[in-house]
């Protein structure tokens, strides 16, 4: 890892740290309900006008059907707008309806935060479909997840209990997230983004010369068709051009900030953070990086001050933090040593002053290898799924560094809400582990973990892994599964691998060799997103509801610290032991195979 490299990363998590510790001061705020009275006033019409009571807090099963149902109802709406965006308006480009498969894995997609795409957005959806339907959800899945978060924050920070295991009011937590959170972060990174030059319009497709065009002289028809002559007999002539070049228009710097600072992914484009649209100079580039991780990483903050000890949200955010940084040193490195088969044919791979050097495949000039791999590292740790650079372009191992981070179960600051309840998981399951080896029953933030918290926490920690594995298993098994590969062998089982890992693990970005638009993926995927994202919320919420009915013990001279360096490393530990060893089988098949092929 060169020079360049390392100073890229310590920038951009020196600059991370400073923006995400006062929003944490402010999600703490809003997750004990301190809110201004300005701020009450401007959301009780809300309030009375949805017949939602926000003081009154829920058990943790009407907390979950709440959001079950908040969520399907999402669900049909965003597909409604496909099946009907042909007679619907806002629709410059004419663009048909979604075909039935294709609505529901999209309409899944970006319920569930996801947001796989199988379509290409600026050939497939309208304008109205993408603000109406796609943006909304960017903004109410990401709510969803955070909500998650505060709901399992109170069970920990609560101290007096009447054992009825309240977490909190859903309707209340996603108004309040979406109207203080949400909407005035999007609205600034969407003025900046606009300034930087992403554009932001309803204008029709435009269709425009390219630098290559020539014009030259073509004979001229007449309207019956024929060549047309002048008096002397002599044909016609008339200009001509050799090449023209549509360019999609629309709302895209709206859409582009909420994809960042929801850790959503989808993109306006198909070519996504790749596109100068979206994403069109080396400073829009690091602000989206950003973008994608300042909730993650606000949240462990806001967690330290909900529970009451800053230290715990240190420990939380430095387990990610030494996770992230490792995942960045494998990647970087990867990418600038090149592709041995094209060395090995007397190509100069090495960075110069002529020339960025390293596997330059798949990759945008203007960002270069280091800022690429930067963005593909906090893409796939944070549950985001945009891309500035295509993976499957990517080197073997370079490769698997992505699919990996996803595997951990989207825990290296993860997305908004998700990463934070997915790494509190496994830090119960640490001080379990280490209870047992020291003989306690085991504590977390003084409460005890005892056997009904341990069954939900292996269902939440489980349910990834069979979804991601017994589907690629299916996916390889079945003829309309393969029929999709377009590189076979080891790199095309990394293919289907990653697609259902990302699917799995709700982050959306792909190895975009596989074709995956097909009625037999955009079922199986669907079905797998929608099972990864709610087959580990409800679990987690009755983790939650399960803590908050405890009593919250004091802490003794027996209890074990978990805000040292010790904890951190046992929760790393943890995290890849019990998080990585399911996929290990798998990716012996798949990307390990592929890098020994290199090789040979």
């Amino acid at each position: 890892m060169n020079l360049s490299g390392w100073t890229l990363l310590v920038i951009f998590l020196a600059v991370l740290g400073l923006l995400a510790w006062p929003l944490g001061r402010g999600l703490a705020a809003l997750c004990n309900e301190r809110l201004p009275r300005w701020m009450q006033r401007v959301e009780s019409p809300l309030f009375r006008l949805a017949g939602v009571a926000p003081g009154e807090s829920m058990h943790w099963r009407s907390y979950a059907l709440a959001l079950l149902a908040f969520n399907a109802l999402g669900a049909l709406a965003v597909y409604a707008l496909q099946r009907l965006q042909a007679v619907l308006p806002l629709n410059p480009a004419g663009q048909a309806a979604a075909t039935p498969d294709s609505a529901f894995n999209t309409a899944v997609s970006f319920v569930t935060n996801t947001n796989w795409q199988g379509y290409g957005g600026e050939s497939a959806m309208s304008y109205l479909t993408q603000m109406l339907g796609l943006t909304v959800q960017n903004f109410l899945s990401a709510a969803t997840g955070i909500a998650v978060a505060f709901a399992l924050a109170r069970g920990f920070a609560a101290r007096r209990t009447d054992g009825k295991g309240l977490v909190g009011n859903f309707w209340a937590d996603v108004t309040r997230i979406t109207l203080w959170v949400l909407l005035p972060i999007s609205f600034v990174v969407a003025v900046f983004f606009a300034g930087q030059g992403v554009i932001q319009n309803f204008d029709a497709y435009k269709t425009v010369d390219t630098l290559e065009t020539q014009t030259y002289q073509q004979p001229k028809n007449g309207p019956d068709g024929q060549p047309l002559k002048d008096a002397a007999g002599a044909p016609v002539m008339e200009d001509a051009s050799t090449a023209t070049q549509t360019l999609a228009m629309g709302p895209v710097a709206s859409q582009e900030a909420i994809k960042m600072v929801g850790t959503n992914g989808g993109g306006f484009f198909n070519a996504n953070s790749a596109h100068p649209y979206e994403n069109p100079t080396a400073l829009s580039n690091f602000v989206q990086m950003l973008a994608i991780f300042l909730i993650p990483a606000a949240l462990c903050f806001a967690f330290g001050r909900v529970v009451g000890d800053l230290r715990q949200g240190w420990a939380v955010l430095a387990a990610m933090t030494v996770m992230f940084v490792v995942a960045v040193v494998l990647l970087m490195p990867a990418e600038q040593a090149g592709n041995p088969l094209i060395g090995g044919l007397g190509v100069d791979q090495t960075a110069s002053a002529l020339q960025a050097g390293g596997n330059m495949e798949g990759k945008e000039v203007r960002f270069g290898i280091n800022a690429s791999a930067l963005f593909a590292a906090v893409t796939t740790a944070a549950s985001c799924g945009a891309v500035n650079t295509m993976h499957d372009s990517l080197t073997p191992l370079g490769g698997m560094v992505p699919m990996v981070l996803m595997q951990l179960g989207e825990v290296v600051f993860g997305g908004v809400g998700t990463g934070l309840y997915g790494m509190l998981i496994f830090a119960i399951l640490a001080v379990f582990i280490a209870g047992l080896m020291i003989g306690r029953t085991p504590e977390y933030l003084g409460k005890k973990i005892e056997v009904h918290e341990m069954k939900l926490t292996s269902i939440a920690i489980l349910v990834t892994p069979i979804l991601v594995l017994a589907g690629t298993a299916i996916a390889v098994s079945l003829a309309a599964g393969k029929a999709g590969i377009a590189n076979p062998g080891a790199h095309g089982f990394s293919e289907i691998l990653y697609a259902l890992t990302s699917a799995g693990n709700n982050n959306g970005s792909a190895f975009a060799g596989l074709s995956a638009n097909t009625p037999f993926y955009n079922a199986l995927l669907g079905l797998v997103m929608w099972l990864g994202r709610f087959g580990v919320i409800v679990p987690v919420l009755a983790i939650a509801g399960a803590l908050a009915a405890k009593k919250r013990l004091p802490e003794t001279a027996g209890t074990m610290p978990t805000h040292g360096p010790l904890f951190v490393s046992l929760l790393i530990g943890t995290v890849l032991l019990v998080g990585l060893l399911n996929y290990v089988p798998a990716l012996a098949l798949g990307p390990v195979v592929e890098h020994l092929m290199l090789w040979k």
